[in-house]
């Protein structure tokens, strides 16, 4: 799944669901998502919150097949930032 498909998707779920502060997904060369204002873009930029995961692995994540905190211990997930923020992604995500 492409990461533009997953920003459609999230932005789809932002319609009826709130997200505080901005956070991205940075999938490396495949990539980012940015989650801010309201919607979600493929554009870079500064964010409050940062996860570094694989575009497979984000895609196990939004579709709840990768536990957030199993992800941080196996490695498959980063985060670095204000966590505050990233503890919001599960509200958008449920």
């Amino acid at each position: 799944m492409s990461l533009e498909t997953i920003a459609a998707g999230i932005r789809k779920a932002l319609e009826t669901r709130r997200f505080s502060g901005s956070l991205k997904f940075d999938c490396g060369p495949a990539g980012v998502i940015v989650l801010a204002d309201g919607t979600a873009t493929t554009d870079d930029r500064e964010t409050d919150c940062t996860l570094t995961i694989s575009e497979d692995n984000l895609g196990k994540l939004l579709a709840g097949k990768l536990n957030p905190m199993t992800g941080v211990m196996l490695g498959k997930l980063k985060v670095s930032g204000d966590l505050g923020v990233a503890m919001g992604l599960a509200k958008l995500l449920s």
